[in-house]
Parts: C-alpha cells; sequence; structure tokens
C-alpha cells in the first residue's frame, strides 16, 4: 500500500474526526514494564511531509532506545505531559488506554492501538461513554483474512515464548529443572504449542532450534500440513481435539498457548483439570493471556511480577509480552502499522474505511457504539455497521 497525498479540501468532522486530522500525539506508554513506543523517528518523518504534525510525550521512546532528539532532528514536537500528547486530533499508541488515560478520552479523539477490548470491558466501557473513534491494531483484517498488524507481535511473542518458559523451567526459578536442549544421552524437554497461528508456529520453529522435542496442535489440517512441509519432520503435528490435548499437556515440561480469536476472548483449550495433570514444576506460557488467555487457570501477570504456581505449575501470562525487547518490537510493529496510521490520518476515518475495508475492521467504536462484530458479541454489547455509524 502506497502512502496516500493528503486530499484537497479537508474538513474537520464533528465526531471524531472522521473526514480530517491534523494532528498525531504519541503518549508514553504506562502499562508496568511497557518499552516500546507507537512511532519511530522514520514515521514521524512521513507524518511531517504530508504536513500533519506529530506531537510526542518526552521519554517515550527511551526504553526502545530512542531519544527525544532522534524525534526532534526527524520533525516531532516533543511535550513534555502525557496530557499535551493526548490532545491532538489522533493519539497513536501501542496498549490500551489504563484507567488512569481514561479521562484523556474524548468525541472528538480518534485513538489506533492495541484494545483487545473483549479482554478489557472496562476499557470498553470507557471508549463507549467518552464517544471516542477507536481502532485496534489486532482487528485490522486482510481479505485473506490475515491480521497484519497482530501478525509482527504474534511473531515477536511467539519467539519470546520458548525463552521465557526455558527461563522459568530451571529450577531456581521454581521450574522442573529440565533444560530444552537435553544433553547427550538425556531426553530433551518437551514442549507442546497449542495453535499453528503466528504465534504458534513462531514457538515452536525456536523451541525446535533450542532442541526441544516439540509437539504443535492445531483444528487447520491445511496449516499443519504447510508446518511439516517446512520442517520436514522436525516438529510433531498433531490434529487438535480434546483427547490429544489432554494427552499432549499431561506429558508436557512446557505448554505454550497460543490460540487466537480474532476481536473474541481466546477459547479455553486447557481445562483446571488438564493443569492439575501436568508434572510438577512443568510452565504454561499462555500467550493469549491478551485476549483472555486459553488456560483456565491463566491470570494476566505483568514484567515486574510474571509468574504464580497454581496446582504445581508454573505459570507465566505477561499480556504485553513483546514489552520485555521494545526495541526489537517497537521497529517491528511500526514496520506494519505506518502506512495504515498514514492513510487513516490523511484521509480521515471515515474515508480511509471507505478507500481500504481492510480498516474497516479495525473499527472497534464509533461515537458509542461497537462496530466490529466479534467486540459487540464478546461484549454482549448491540452492533452497529460501522458506515453507518461514522456517517452519522
Amino acid at each position: 500500500m502506497g502512502t496516500p497525498d493528503a486530499p484537497a479540501g479537508w474538513r474537520h468532522g464533528r465526531h471524531g474526526n472522521v473526514e480530517r486530522i491534523r494532528t498525531v500525539g504519541v503518549p508514553r506508554e504506562i502499562k508496568a514494564a511497557e518499552g516500546r513506543v507507537s512511532m519511530t523517528p522514520d514515521g514521524v518523518r512521513e507524518f511531517e511531509r504530508l504536513g500533519i504534525e506529530v506531537f510526542i510525550e518526552t521519554g517515550a521512546g527511551e526504553a526502545a532506545s530512542i531519544t527525544d532528539d532522534d524525534y526532534r532532528a526527524a520533525g516531532a514536537d516533543i511535550v513534555s505531559s502525557a496530557a499535551e500528547a493526548w490532545a491532538r486530533d489522533m493519539v497513536v499508541k501501542v496498549k490500551e488506554p489504563k484507567e488512569s488515560e481514561f479521562a484523556h478520552l474524548r468525541p472528538d479523539l480518534v485513538l489506533f492501538t492495541y484494545l483487545h477490548l473483549a479482554a478489557y470491558p472496562a476499557v470498553a466501557d470507557a471508549l463507549l461513554a467518552a464517544g471516542t473513534t477507536a481502532l485496534a491494531y489486532e482487528t485490522v483484517q486482510a481479505r485473506d483474512g490475515s491480521l497484519p498488524l497482530l501478525a509482527p507481535m504474534s511473531e515477536v511473542a511467539g519467539r519470546l515464548a520458548p525463552q521465557m518458559g526455558a527461563r522459568f523451567l530451571e529450577r531456581p526459578q521454581g521450574g522442573r529443572g529440565v533444560l530444552m536442549g537435553g544433553a547427550p544421552g538425556v531426553r530433551p524437554a518437551r514442549v507442546v504449542v497449542l495453535g499453528a497461528g503466528n504465534v504458534g508456529w513462531n514457538a515452536a520453529w525456536i523451541a525446535a532450534g533450542m532442541e526441544a522435542e516439540v509437539v504443535l496442535l492445531d483444528k487447520n489440517l491445511d496449516r499443519l500440513r504447510y508446518v511439516d512441509q517446512i520442517h520436514r519432520g522436525r516438529i510433531m503435528t498433531l490434529a487438535s481435539n480434546r483427547g490429544a490435548v489432554e494427552r499432549s499437556v499431561a506429558e508436557a515440561d512446557l505448554v505454550i498457548g497460543a490460540v487466537l480469536v480474532a476481536g473474541d476472548r481466546a477459547p479455553v483449550v486447557v481445562s483446571r483439570e488438564m493443569v492439575a495433570s501436568m508434572k510438577k514444576g512443568a510452565v504454561i506460557v499462555d500467550v493469549a493471556v491478551d485476549q483472555g488467555g486459553c488456560v483456565e487457570t491463566t491470570r494476566e501477570t505483568t514484567h515486574d511480577d510474571p509468574v504464580y504456581v497454581e496446582s504445581g505449575v508454573v505459570h507465566y501470562a505477561v499480556g504485553n509480552m513483546p514489552g520485555a525487547v521494545p526495541n526489537t518490537s517497537t521497529y517491528a510493529l511500526t514496520n506494519a502499522t505506518l502506512p495504515h496510521l498514514i492513510e487513516v490520518a490523511a484521509r480521515g476515518v471515515r474515508d480511509a474505511v471507505a478507500h481500504n475495508p481492510t480498516l474497516a475492521h479495525g473499527v472497534n467504536t464509533v461515537s458509542g457504539v461497537v462496530t466490529h462484530s466479534a467486540v459487540a458479541e464478546a461484549l454482549g454489547k448491540p452492533l452497529v455497521e460501522v458506515t453507518t455509524a461514522l456517517a452519522g
């Protein structure tokens, strides 16, 4: 997708800046240990080229190794407070607004970030109460069903999952004391990955590279066939059903949950009883936690306090896993999001959605109504078709 030129005759929309955007704000992320930032200096240059001013809160890129001076050199205005960044036509973030940020939401604001509203209904309520037009990276969906703005963070999270699992399998961390690759004459760790999408495939690939014994389960046989052809048997593939999951989980040293339904809560694939059947000191890494988790015993944790033990099993359930590697994650994320951010800013939400149906799936709320079907179903809210909501 090319970068659109700014259309002539922009008009200011009364609701959600559906007709034009002149300024973009980038606040510093405040979720625990979240070091990613939603825009790189190169992104600033693209906005400035279109005459759209970018206002970045001081220190927003520090954890990602991007300085205020880097942003200034690209043409950004550095502002001293979050309020100044939030006071723009469009705000671009990485993670969903925290409760302390709800006061910044308003009817004439466009917010573009990861939202995961099915897992965070309080955020949905705040957006609806404020009348904010909110687009979610994770529900922007291409015609082939792929999720282009979720994919890069899924890849990062998938590659991190075996690394985190290996760490917490160590005995000093509470694990069984098992080395992922074993040793000559000693069996390696058995890693079970649930879901063969972007997260699962990357997790299985890295675990196999660590010389673990890897089992990958999915209901989609074509996806399993693809993985089998690529890895030529190095990763064992199994059709997912309750019996296969029960047996695999019981035998695992490490279980990686990687099940996703776009916009909806992740289905619970691993029951409490299955967790109780696992080896003591085994590890679960539930990457699906930011969609509610696919393991019944999962509850969200943070980078500062990442694990807890239940039924003798170590649970790692950090809701923003890619935030552990913010430099890599920032560039991977913004490589994917920038063309879409530019299109929304240059055209306004209404024209961008009309021009690019992929973006229509990204719109979750407009003027107090829910406009994404899976989100509406998950929250028990009525659905309003996105073009109708934007026209209103």
